[in-house]
């Protein structure tokens, strides 16, 4: 090694101290710089904060350091992705703590945007309706009369059915107790103007979450504003003890048909068919055999279709050659317009996928079953049909999928749908309506999964599980675009966002891809987990941050890279 020392002055001062000759022989000459704290400052451990950034930033559960997610996005993510299951680095504890906390700091700030993102999440939007419903209860817990007139105004949209109102009672009953607001919440439910409607949830759905309808109409004293409410209320209290000779009126035929079934139950078919009884309501009290659910089957929602799928291949009431009833399945659930009048979340057509070509072995089900080729290419078909699109924008889009340790955590545990297969189908369903596209994994390597646009959803989720390990650097899928000059209009993230493992941030090495490839770069990260953390840079109007599960995220993506957004 050789140092050399100069005299003050200009570049061209000659050494006064030579010392090389105090190294040994054979040695590498190494000339010492200062680039190391030059780098420094473009590139900055993801184990420590950015220097400057402190404030913006917050220390994941990982121990790696992210940006602080805005708070309404914070919000959304809790809405549409829930906290009741978990997640990897937190359990539901904590994360409905931090999720009620977050709920009632906005509620007293704008009570009226709280419940619109309430409505949001609950059409259809959120995984499931539970966490717009226990926002609700929050809402209605608002101090201000802004937010008692926000949950009186959404109350009817997001407790659209006896299940959600039965939850909503039993988070109402833990967390708050039945006051005025509640009563004449409550109330105005049970009074529904369309009987018939009300007649059938109630029904329906007689009792779920230690509730039953006469404990809610004993509750609430409601008074019947109708000759069909005060029939159905003495039915719900009192049943009847003797059948009515005729249906008392088109409001009370189901519940007259139920009640007829009880007394006739090898009668089942009749009843079925001339009640229209669904199978919630006929199972219980009939003798169900294959022709009872041929006839149920025949009338049966999307959402029961759906769910009954195994049990109806099981039954042979779907088989490789009942070409007709085959062609009623696609009918219903190849249809985007069934998908979004049934409110049909995309991870609810996945969970039936996965669930049915398992063949009994995952869900609940103690039924098996020999899957049907065609209804497994119906169900794949459903779930590209489930996300929304629009025309394809002509953009470069480079996909990265979080394929990291932390991804193999359950989203779904009843049937072990991990996280990372979530990412790989919503990135599959974005890159499909793209042709211009690449997808890989990043794990602390940005590898390549071998997915195409042409993959099935099952192909493409078996390639990525088949890799889904190791630690986690989001930085790595813009190191590969830079090293290959692939020149992308859009990075499209699907992670949980916590990058611990990087020898730079994400936000600096998307600078650094900026400056040696593409200035006018995009980044979308989709978030799969309900932390309070982002690897946008919150000065970066060129990066974007969306909860994840959306089934519009696609329509988004697209609309960021075509400039609309």
């Amino acid at each position: 090694m050789r140092v050399i020392a100069f005299q003050a002055g200009d570049m061209g001062a000659t050494p006064i101290l030579p010392i090389s000759k105090c190294c040994p022989d054979g040695l590498k000459e190494v000339v010492m710089t200062y680039k190391f704290f030059v780098q420094n400052k473009t590139q900055t451990p993801q184990s420590q904060p950015i220097p400057g950034r402190e404030a913006d930033m917050i220390q994941g559960r990982s121990d790696g350091w992210m940006f602080k997610a805005d708070f309404w996005s914070v919000l959304r993510r809790c809405l549409l992705i829930g906290t009741a299951q978990g997640a990897y680095y937190a359990g539901k504890q904590e994360l409905t703590g931090e999720f009620v906390e977050v709920l009632k700091q906005a509620i007293a700030l704008n009570p009226d945007r709280v419940a619109s993102e309430i409505l949001y999440a609950s059409d259809g939007r959120a995984i499931n309706n539970s966490a717009p419903l226990l926002a609700l209860v929050l809402l209605s817990m608002g101090e201000t009369v802004e937010a008692k007139h926000a949950f009186q105004s959404i109350f009817p949209q997001v407790v659209r059915t006896g299940s959600h109102f039965y939850e909503w009672l039993s988070y109402t009953k833990a967390m708050r107790g039945f006051g005025k607001i509640v009563r004449e919440a409550g109330k105005s439910w049970l009074s529904n103007p369309d009987a018939k409607g009300l007649a059938y949830q109630l029904l329906k759905y007689q009792q779920r979450q230690g509730f039953s309808h006469r404990d809610a109409l004993r509750l609430f004293h409601v008074k019947p504003p109708t000759e069909d409410h005060d029939q159905l209320f003495q039915w719900v209290i009192q049943g009847w003890e003797n059948l009515p000779q005729e249906i008392p009126s088109d409001a009370l035929a189901q519940i007259w048909w139920y009640e007829w079934l009880k007394r006739n139950p090898e009668r089942t078919h009749e009843a079925i068919a001339k009640g229209r009884l669904t199978h919630e309501m006929a199972a219980p009290v009939g003798k169900m055999d294959k022709r009872a659910w041929q006839l149920l089957f025949n009338d049966m929602p999307i959402g029961a279709m759906l769910r009954n799928l195994g049990s109806l291949t099981e039954l042979d009431v779907l088989t490789a050659d009942n070409r007709d009833n085959l062609k009623r399945v696609a009918k219903v659930l190849n249809s985007a317009e069934h998908l979004r009048k049934g409110r049909i979340h995309p991870i609810d057509v996945l969970k039936a996928l996965k669930t049915y070509q398992s063949g009994g072995q995952l869900g609940r089900s103690q039924k098996t079953w020999q899957p049907v080729p065609r209804i497994v290419d119906i169900l794949e078909q459903a779930l590209e049909l489930s996300f929304e699109v629009i025309q394809p924008t002509g953009k470069v889009f480079l996909h990265a999928i979080d394929v990291s340790g932390s991804m193999s955590y359950y989203g779904v545990s009843s049937i072990g749908l991990t996280c990372c297969e979530i990412a790989t189908t919503m990135a599959l369903a974005t890159a499909k309506a793209e042709p211009h596209y690449v997808i890989r994994g990043f794990a602390t390597d940005f590898r390549d999964l071998k997915i195409t646009a042409r993959d099935s959803f099952s192909d493409a989720i078996a390639k990525a599980s088949n890799q889904n390990f190791g630690g986690t650097d989001a930085s790595v899928a813009y190191e590969w675009a830079i090293k290959h000059k692939f020149k992308a209009d859009v990075f499209c993230f699907w992670t949980d966002c916590e990058s611990w493992a990087g020898r730079k941030h994400p936000s600096q090495a998307l600078a650094e891809y900026r400056r040696k490839v593409n200035p006018g770069a995009k980044a979308v990260y989709v978030t799969l987990a309900p932390y309070n953390i982002s690897l946008i840079d919150p000065q970066d109007s060129m990066s974007w941050d969306i909860a994840g599960f959306d089934p519009g995220t696609p329509r988004l993506i697209q609309m960021i890279a075509a400039g609309e957004l």
